[in-house]
């Protein structure tokens, strides 16, 4: 049996149920493609589904709109997967586990992909309707947007004829999204080279940090994992002696770091003081992070004694280094929009491989030259170290309309219906809004959407009131949309 059953809109969660059944993480997306072409087919709509897997759907206007200009749907099909240590999900194969609680919405182990799910989910239920009141729509689809908004970056706009979109892409109901920071993901390479080291076998973790979205939350000033765990390292090397082996935390460059360890080889005359120097450090950072991350937990545990393959002293020396002076974090707000983040990176993931260290960082900024400056500060550091940097995933910022006519019309309607002014904001994140605003001059564009906690978290979950007010609310707002 469902279990969505029952309730409203009865379509919107109908779709939703169906999305959540397939798989559809980043990089995984034909299945959902294919089946959102199988709908348009079924429905007698025209489509276009590019190598990509991004979709397009045409749908004509409703009776007395047929003239009226074209409005864009837009939501992305590829989910953030995360899972809990003791879920056995195969995200390549299996859906969602969904489960129902207190009128909100979450999967079993593992995120919901509510981002952006129920954008497809509205989608979908407006296509298929024939009851509802609206102009002629062009529904978007893209792939990959959580991995750097590749599938909008590769879409051929030119069939496009909207000026109008409405973005379903953010996660708090009453705020209107109109400008967003534009971005790039930056690999840092450091070559490193091995010798052998006898020793006891020592793992460093350092975890139980909050974590969150690189670009949502890092005005939070929440710990980096793979930060810490470079400054403890260099700490603890000026009072005991190890060899590192090596070092790796987080698992994507868009989220904070919640999770990072170093392996490393100690001698067992050592053993004992790096026993207390870790748990001087422990003591430290809880002190530190006693509000942003009260769980963060740093810890050693040993294991066999043995001959290691452990880096070369200057290896191990740049890497500290790299961790510890690469800068991370705010590093500017605006002066315009009171308290927003201007310029930002994060380290979101630390990997050793055979041959090098890789470091990978979202960069962020509503600065075009100041998000390439942080750019220029990896790569002169970099070189330092003998080592370089490639970019992927460049995409522009979304600049802030002071004259946007969609936004007034939305701000009107959402007063009219709920009895209150919604929060008209930039956001720091990324959108697809600045990429769609670069290929399609002229685009008027919002961003909106339902109520979603803890996003890109196996804690997310999606409220179901909200959906369907801001189900209403986007009605509305096509009703209108003449």
């Amino acid at each position: 049996m469902s279990v969505l059953t029952g309730l409203e809109p009865e379509p919107v969660f109908r779709y939703f149920e169906k999305i959540c059944g397939i798989p559809h993480g980043s990089g995984n997306t034909k299945q959902i493609s294919d089946f959102c072409v199988d709908f348009a087919r079924q429905h007698g709509l025209c489509y276009r589904q590019d190598s990509r897997n991004n979709i397009i759907i045409w749908k004509d206007g409703s009776p007395g709109y047929e003239q009226s200009d074209p409005v864009i749907l837009q939501g992305h099909l590829d989910m953030v997967c995360e899972r809990t240590q003791d879920c056995q999900i195969d995200f390549e194969k299996e859906g969602l586990s969904l489960c129902l609680e207190d009128n909100s919405i979450f999967a079993k182990g593992t995120t919901l992909g509510g981002d952006d799910g129920i954008a497809v989910a509205y989608a979908l239920a407006i296509l298929e309707s024939d009851e509802i009141s609206h102009p002629p729509l062009e529904v978007v689809f893209t792939t990959e947007e959580e991995v750097g908004m590749l599938g909008a970056d590769a879409l051929d706009c030119t069939p496009l004829k909207g000026k109008r979109m409405l973005n379903i892409d953010s996660e708090e109901e009453g705020v209107l999204l109109v400008s967003c920071a534009g971005g790039v993901c930056v690999n840092c390479h450091l070559p490193v080279k091995y010798g052998s080291a006898e020793g006891i076998y020592a793992k460093l973790i350092l975890d139980g940090l909050t974590g969150g979205h690189s670009g949502v939350e890092i005005d939070k000033e929440r710990g980096n994992a793979n930060r810490l765990l470079g400054r403890a390292l260099n700490e603890i090397g000026k009072e005991i002696p190890y060899s590192l082996i090596s070092v790796s935390g987080g698992e994507k460059d868009n989220a904070i770091a919640r999770t990072s360890v170093a392996e490393l080889a100690v001698g067992a005359e050592n053993v004992s003081a790096l026993n207390e120097a870790v748990e001087k450090y422990r003591k430290i950072f809880r002190e530190e992070r006693s509000m942003t991350d009260p769980e963060l937990s740093l810890r050693i545990d040993f294991g066999r004694e043995g001959k290691f393959a452990v880096m070369e002293q200057l290896s191990q020396k740049n890497t500290i280094a790299a961790l510890v002076n690469l800068p991370g974090g705010v590093q500017s707000r605006s002066v315009t929009l009171s308290g927003m983040v201007q310029t930002s990176l994060n380290m979101g993931v630390l990997k050793t491989s055979e041959d090098e260290v890789t470091m990978q960082f979202s960069v962020r900024s509503s600065v075009s030259t100041e998000k390439e400056e942080v750019v220029s500060r990896l790569a002169n550091f970099m070189e330092l170290v003998g080592g370089s940097i490639d970019c992927a995933g460049d995409y522009p910022a979304w600049e802030y309309n002071r004259d946007s006519v969609l936004c007034n019309r939305m701000v009107e309607i959402f007063k009219e219906l709920y009895g209150y002014s919604p929060v008209v904001q930039a956001i720091h994140a990324g959108l697809e809004c600045g990429i769609f605003a670069g290929k399609l001059p002229g685009l008027d564009c919002v961003s909106f959407g339902p109520d979603i906690t803890d996003i890109h978290t196996t804690g997310e979950r999606m409220d179901v009131a909200s959906v369907r007010r801001t189900w209403e609310y986007i009605l509305e707002i096509l009703r209108r949309l003449q």
